[in-house]
């Protein structure tokens, strides 16, 4: 059946191994990969017909993953980590060129150019296997994913010079031109999608998605993607990096979310397809008879090239989790130096002994990556052990200290403004800030600042947090924030923690640390822009609050969930959230209608009740439930009094349980129809 076969056999073997591997609580990846190696050509059974041609389906799978990650970060996420990927890659590049040179010129007796070549090939790092690890931990957003992946751009970049030079080792000076070529072709490109592109395909993506087509839709965002990574291609650069700039660019379109959820599932496939056309490049009988000498390799290059990335990352000012998470995510050898070690072949710069060694190097490093990722918080926990203290100063702390004030930990753009705020309001805090160039802004503000990591108990002692009434975590790291989470805890087992979440995945982790709030910043604004739509559709205000808090209260329900109460202790934290669940507030809606006087009926229900004060219908001996606020047209009545009269038409914040509400309800003659039991909101919220 010819590569209809092999597709089919491909998919079939990726389910099975993506089933082992989930059975045994392992990454996808190496279900994948052990797929590979099954059906390859170099072991036995059913077996892929034509490598080759997998192997350029593969590269589409790279480009659709690099597409969508372009979708993922706009140039504003990637700005903060320009200067470790611009200056900090090209750095490591020559210094793991370095290192590889060593390995072959000292352990495998190479002459110097296939030295050279070594070392290039162990430079790059995998584009495709550290964003798949990324998505798979929910860590795509925080610090240490925009640094690896402004790091990889710069390495994808850095294919093009590496072609060019290489090739000409042994006479550099003829590969000058052809270099400074590459450069200006590659400048040449990004100036016109950031300046053409930008402008263009988000056009072309509305009118497309104003036809209301699904299917014309996808099409038009995978021929997007693929479509620019072919044009970068024909130009002499990289397909897939290509297919990155052709995302980045449609992430400031308004359809950039649509094109996100309409092209993941058909990347996932091809993504899949790459991970097993790694396994069929693997030969067991190779990794066999020189099973030392590439246990030696792997182990090297997992150590020094992670240490070269951990140490860059922190000499470029990156402190806390993200130097252990750079490193440990980054060792492994990339799928590009499969590109690079097939040149070497073609140019006979490399025999066929080191490209299998290249080979099964890489196909080990990257089957190796997910478990090296999930043991970044576990050498961070032991290194802070080992290395309790961080460079501390403080400034412009009160010489008597503070007391029940807020620790604000990180003054990026939400601690900044929540600094700023707190400040305006005349609330003690201070800033704790492990960034020297943050922490010396908040110096300038005259803010109480200690600088350090929050994660360190005597930064967190010298920030007083024995004394704080509120702990702020502002960390952007999922894993940075759950150490300093554990970490305050353990020294201040009372504190109240408010944490920012990145995404549902670590609001799920900080329930099972016992975190009583947390917020997550995208989740908020979706709220609320939802909220501000369906008032534009005419929905009553407060059935639209309604409604917002009961989606709010859903999505946060890792959080205040029973399942994810704290158990330890007292259960104090349990019984506040049990609480929380069955007190909350609902907006009702008094209905329309003329008021009785009192005189004409002895026994008043429903409408008839509007008119009358607070205090004369009972409504906390009644109901049991409580009412907070009064909207009446543009005028807010908070807290109000027993002699309120409510009338017709008002908008009436009631606390209670859901019985009490029900029996406000009654008596104000509002059914349930009128304030839908679909979207109630929790008090604290």
């Amino acid at each position: 059946m010819g590569i209809a076969g092999d597709i089919a056999l491909i998919l079939v073997a990726a389910l099975l191994g993506g089933i082992v591997a989930r059975w045994l609580r392992l990454p996808l990846i190496l279900g994948y990969i052990a797929a590979g190696v099954l059906v390859g050509p170099n072991t036995f059974g059913p077996t892929v017909g034509n490598v080759h041609e997998i192997e350029l389906l593969a590269e589409i799978g790279v480009a659709l993953l690099l597409f969508t990650i372009g979708l993922h970060f706009s140039l504003r996420e990637l700005a903060p980590v320009r200067r470790v990927a611009l200056l900090g890659t090209p750095l490591q590049l020559v210094l793991t060129i370095t290192f590889g040179y060593g390995v072959g010129r000292l352990l495998l007796d190479l002459g110097w150019v296939e030295s050279v070549w070594l070392g290039a090939l162990f430079s790059l790092s995998s584009t495709a296997v550290v964003l798949k690890t990324l998505g798979e931990q929910g860590v795509l957003g925080t610090l240490s994913a925009r640094v690896m992946v402004g790091m990889l751009i710069v390495q994808d970049l850095a294919i093009v010079p590496l072609l060019t030079v290489l090739p000409v080792l042994e006479n550099i000076r003829e590969g000058l031109p052809e270099l400074g070529l590459a450069v200006l072709k590659a400048a040449a490109f990004i100036a016109a999608m950031l300046l053409f592109g930008s402008r263009v395909l988000p056009l072309l993506l509305a009118r497309l998605a104003a036809w209301g087509s699904r299917e014309l839709f996808l099409v038009s965002v995978v021929a997007i993607g693929v479509g620019v990574g072919y044009a970068t291609y024909l130009f002499g650069l990289s397909f897939a990096f290509g297919a990155f700039v052709a995302g980045m660019v449609l992430s400031q379109s308004d359809y950039s979310h649509q094109a996100l959820a309409e092209v993941e599932p058909l990347r996932d496939v091809f993504a899949m397809i790459f991970f097993v056309s790694v396994g069929l490049l693997i030969d067991p009988s190779f990794l066999w008879a020189r099973f030392g000498t590439i246990v030696l390799v792997v182990a090297l290059v997992l150590i020094v090239k992670g240490l070269i990335f951990g140490g860059l990352t922190r000499v470029f000012g990156y402190g806390n989790i993200v130097p252990f998470a750079v490193g440990l995510g980054l060792f492994q050898v990339g799928e590009f130096s499969f590109l690079l070690a097939r040149e070497g072949i073609s140019a006979d710069a490399i025999s066929q002994e080191t490209y299998s060694l290249v080979l099964a190097t890489a196909a080990v490093t990257m089957g190796l990556t997910p478990l090296a990722a999930r043991l970044a918080p576990v050498l961070y926990g032991r290194y802070r052990r080992r290395f309790p203290r961080e460079p501390l100063q403080t400034f412009n702390l009160p010489e008597g200290g503070l007391t029940d004030h807020a620790v604000v930990a990180g003054f990026g753009r939400v601690g900044s403004f929540v600094a700023r705020l707190l400040h305006r309001l005349d609330k003690p805090f201070v800033v704790v800030e492990a960034n020297p160039d943050r922490a010396d802004e908040a110096k300038a503000a005259g803010f109480p600042t200690v600088y350090g990591d929050a994660v360190a108990v005597p930064v967190l002692e010298a920030a007083g947090i024995s004394r704080a009434r509120i702990t702020v975590l502002t960390i952007p790291d999922a894993i940075a924030a759950r150490l300093a989470v554990e970490r305050v805890r353990g020294l201040a087992p009372d504190v109240d923690l408010l944490v920012r979440a990145e995404n549902a995945g670590q609001l799920e982790d900080l329930g099972r640390l016992g975190v009583y709030e947390a917020v997550q910043p995208e989740l908020e604004a979706g709220l609320e822009l939802a909220r501000q739509a369906l008032a534009r559709f005419g929905v009553a205000a407060e059935e639209a609050q309604n409604f917002a808090d009961g989606v709010r209260r859903e999505l946060y329900a890792p959080i205040f969930g029973e399942g994810t109460a704290n158990e330890g202790g007292d259960g104090l934290y349990a019984r506040l959230r049990q609480a929380s669940q069955a007190i909350e507030v609902e907006w009702v809606r008094l209905p329309e209608g003329q008021a009785l006087e009192e005189d004409e009926s002895e026994t008043l229900t429903g409408s008839t009740q509007l008119g009358r004060t607070i205090g004369d219908l009972g409504v906390r001996s009644e109901t049991g439930a409580s009412i907070l606020a009064v909207v009446r047209g543009d005028e807010v009545i908070p807290n109000p009094g027993a002699d309120l009269a409510l009338q017709a038409g008002d908008a009436v914040g009631v606390l209670g349980t859901p019985e009490q509400r029900a029996a406000f309800r009654t008596i104000a003659g509002a059914n349930a129809d009128d304030s839908p039991e679909v979207a109630r909101g929790t008090q604290d919220r």
